[in-house]
């Protein structure tokens, strides 16, 4: 499986056979170095309902004839607007033909906020994504702050890759998130959600370096790179 960080909480994942997108940021994003019409994918998969996840999620949608995954209101809204959905929530799973989803708790919000009208429309509960396919097990955290329960999902998932939010203010900082790195007990870390915007600027290389101190594998990704797991 091969996985490319595209920026904030985006990554692509794709094997031999199916093509995913986690959080399609990519447009309005000033660190995403792919152009939306370049995106090529099969599913969409959403943590929550913030600009900065769903980012392009219509437009790509519509042009890959893709499916979106999401929790339930998220999905219901972008049914709504013409969209091949395929709605979950916390703590159910589904097997796809690429494999099996589960949705995790998150500790964040989730709303779609129209600017223009100043109005702000509930998007249901955020949440974490469990991913498995070609045999290992990826867990995209989605935007939350530390919570006990990670423990639990690590005691119970043999994660391949968690890939963990550090931006602090909006979500877990790099102290929290290098405690939810044992919690969860994945083989490697990579961070996200951070230095996208100035409020949410971190030093990836430091995380990964306590990390390291700790008996812990991770790896920073410029957006672009990738890994194969």
């Amino acid at each position: 499986m091969q996985i490319t960080f595209h920026g904030q909480s985006c990554f692509q994942l794709q094997n031999n056979s199916h093509r995913l997108i986690i959080d399609p940021f990519i447009s309005d994003n000033p660190l995403a170095q792919i152009d939306v019409k370049d995106i090529e994918t099969d599913y969409i998969l959403l943590t929550h309902g913030h600009g900065d996840h769903v980012g392009d999620t219509v437009s790509i949608a519509q042009h890959n004839k893709a499916t979106v995954i999401a929790p339930f209101e998220l999905a219901t809204w972008l049914g709504w607007q013409g969209l091949e959905v395929h709605p979950m929530h916390i703590g159910g799973s589904y097997m796809f033909n690429f494999g099996r989803v589960k949705l995790t708790p998150a500790f964040h919000g989730s709303a779609y906020v129209d600017e223009r009208k100043q109005e702000i429309v509930y998007t249901g509960m955020p949440a974490g994504i469990l991913l498995t396919m070609d045999g290992k097990t990826v867990y995209h955290a989605g935007d939350t702050g530390l919570f006990q329960d990670m423990k639990l999902i690590g005691e119970r998932e043999d994660i391949d890759l968690a890939l963990l939010p550090i931006g602090d203010n909006f979500t877990m900082g790099p102290e929290d998130a290098l405690l939810a790195a044992h919690w969860v007990g994945a083989k490697q870390v990579i961070p996200m959600h951070y230095n996208t915007f100035p409020v949410i600027e971190q030093d990836g290389d430091a995380f990964v370096e306590a990390l390291k101190k700790e008996g812990v594998d991770g790896r920073v990704l410029a957006p672009g790179e990738y890994i194969r797991i």
